[in-house]
């Protein structure tokens, strides 16, 4: 069990909560809590901490993962330094990240993709990988400049769906547009000078939605390259919506128009 603050593991995992460096250079991340950490793929766990609390409990949601990945025990008084919450559950996982292919992206049948730039809010990133999941989103393409998608934050507010929602990062926006047009997707951008109503395109084929950061919104590059300026309308005074809440809509549009199209009638 460890007990000691000055534990080279301890230091590890304090500077691993706090350094995105430090996470991208070691190849990992770090998924806190019962929920977010049962759900993780057993291959990618390097290590399991539990507290002293919990690892003398029989906990069934972490059964799998304690019998097949190496386990540490750590004092109840030293676990909250290795937390990124205030009220630690007791359980700390490190894994491996996940990796996807460009070539397994771009040769997904029908995709429909979410492209975000320059996104600087955990909270509005965590809740685009759950509605991408349960909008079916083939991938995310986010910006390499937006916030680290495996922050401790990012991680905690997916509730999961980082696991399950393949994504990359991207550098150069006019070759991310080439290869989507390359392989037919239409490109649609959500737009204060939009003039289409974001329900009126059909979606049901190829399809990627972009959307700006928090602040600021698409750069005038990255729109200009878009197919078609969507609108989304808004009653009252306000200019534009979160940026989470705008790609909700849209992918649950595309979600709607490919799940509950009716097919034609056969003469």
């Amino acid at each position: 069990m460890l007990t000691a603050s000055s534990n080279p593991q301890i230091r590890q995992l304090q500077k691993w909560q706090s350094k995105a460096s430090a996470r991208r250079e070691d190849g990992i991340f770090l998924a806190e809590g019962l929920r977010l950490v049962s759900e993780a793929p057993p291959q990618l766990v390097r290590k399991l901490y539990l507290s002293e609390h919990l690892a003398a409990q029989d906990v069934p949601e972490l059964a799998l993962l304690v019998r097949s990945v190496p386990c540490e025990t750590v004092a109840d008084d030293l676990f909250p330094r290795i937390s990124s919450t205030q009220t630690p559950q007791g359980v700390l996982a490190v894994l491996d990240r996940p990796s996807y292919s460009e070539s397994d992206v771009f040769s997904v049948k029908n995709p429909l993709f979410l492209i975000c730039e320059t996104l600087q809010d955990p909270g509005n990133l965590g809740t685009i990988f759950r509605s991408a999941e349960a909008a079916g989103v083939s991938a995310l393409l986010l910006s390499s400049d937006s916030v680290d998608p495996f922050s401790p934050k990012v991680v905690r507010s997916t509730m999961g769906a980082i696991f399950r929602v393949p994504f990359l990062l991207w550098e150069d926006g006019d070759a991310l547009m080439r290869r989507l047009k390359s392989v037919g997707v239409t490109s649609y951008a959500a737009h204060l000078q939009g003039k289409v109503l974001y329900h009126e395109p059909d979606f049901a084929g190829p399809t990627a939605f972009l959307i700006g950061n928090e602040g600021n919104g698409l750069s005038d590059h990255l729109a200009s390259l878009a197919d078609t300026y969507l609108k989304i309308p808004m009653a009252g005074r306000a200019e534009s919506l979160n940026a989470s809440v705008a790609a909700s809509l849209l992918m649950y549009e595309a979600y709607r128009a490919r799940a509950f199209a009716q097919p034609e009638s056969s003469l």
